[in-house]
């Protein structure tokens, strides 16, 4: 590693973050890619006192995105000239390496930024994360919900029973599920699995009620009422949609937005060889879904799609 070496007073200088669960690992350059703060972890209970202390106003920062990279974020913003948030796979794809430890990818962070290389994402406002973290516990207890559902037809698989059509949790089908003839394990654990099963779609019910509220304030209204003039979008994919592209404005191109949905087509066009292939997949899972779910919502609703 290169000697870490003084800086001057208003020199830039160049900042690396590699963000973990517990820890920060932090590093610097100068331009000339010289090491000017060695690297070193620092608590992430001690960060912010470290930043406030350490960091300077002509300094750039750069960290990847990840799940805590918003609070940190928004610590350092005051402190310093500018933070960029790189994109977590593109990075890997640049500067690949076969020697991976928390230094060595500061370091590698720390060179994309000097050089103007860093593959950037958007900084979502406040509002956006807030709704974007609301969208995804929905789909989390969604997913539950399912999990439930195809544990206890597993059961009744088992016996070669077959269950009533519709909902397992209301009306009759409920007393059907609960009047079952089983052992008494399988009985508890039946119990207990609707018990759940009812309990994850009150919360869910709940989400849904606040989605609907934001779907109509004064951030998400006017826009909301757009999107859901579209045939077969309703307030939840409204809201998703909305979520996950935050700013319309901030894309170039309609094709760019497609690009961010992962819903572009796929090509390999090398030499005599073109060969089309299926969507690429490659951005906003909750967009992708949302847009696929309106279009089967709209084919169902009117044979016109």
């Amino acid at each position: 590693m290169k000697r870490e070496r003084n800086t001057r007073e208003g020199e830039a200088r160049y900042i690396g973050l590699d963000v973990h669960k517990h820890y920060i690992t932090i590093g610097g350059m100068n331009a000339q890619q010289e090491i000017v703060l060695r690297p070193r972890d620092v608590e992430m209970e001690r960060f912010k006192s470290w930043a406030e202390e350490n960091l300077h106003q002509t300094d750039e920062v750069v960290l990847e995105a990840t799940t805590n990279t918003w609070d940190v974020y928004d610590t350092i913003v005051p402190l310093v000239k500018r933070v960029v948030v790189a994109h977590p796979a593109e990075v890997k794809q640049i500067a690949n390496s076969r020697v991976k430890t928390d230094n060595q990818d500061v370091l590698r962070l720390i060179r994309l930024l000097i050089a103007d290389l860093v593959p950037e994402v958007w900084v979502p406002p406040n509002e956006v994360r807030q709704l974007r973290t609301l969208i995804s516990y929905r789909w989390r207890l969604v997913k539950m919900s399912t999990a439930i559902q195809n544990r206890m037809h597993s059961l009744l698989h088992r016996h070669n029973i077959q269950a009533p059509d519709g909902k397992i949790d209301t009306g009759e089908n409920r007393a059907w599920w609960e009047k079952l003839k089983l052992s008494e394990l399988e009985t508890l654990r039946l119990k207990q699995e609707l018990k759940t099963l009812r309990l994850v779609r009150e919360h869910i019910v709940e989400v849904e009620k606040e989605l609907g509220r934001l779907s109509t304030s004064e951030r998400w209204g006017r826009q909301a009422v757009h999107v859901m003039q579209m045939p077969g979008v309703g307030v939840i994919v409204t809201m998703t949609i909305l979520s996950a592209i935050g700013d319309i404005w901030r894309f170039e191109s309609p094709k760019k937005l497609v690009g961010y949905a992962g819903l572009g087509a796929g090509v390999h066009d090398s030499g005599q060889k073109h060969r089309e292939k299926g969507i690429t997949k490659f951005g906003r899972k909750e967009l992708r879904w949302a847009l696929v779910e309106a279009s089967w919502q709209a084919v169902r609703s009117n044979p016109r799609w």
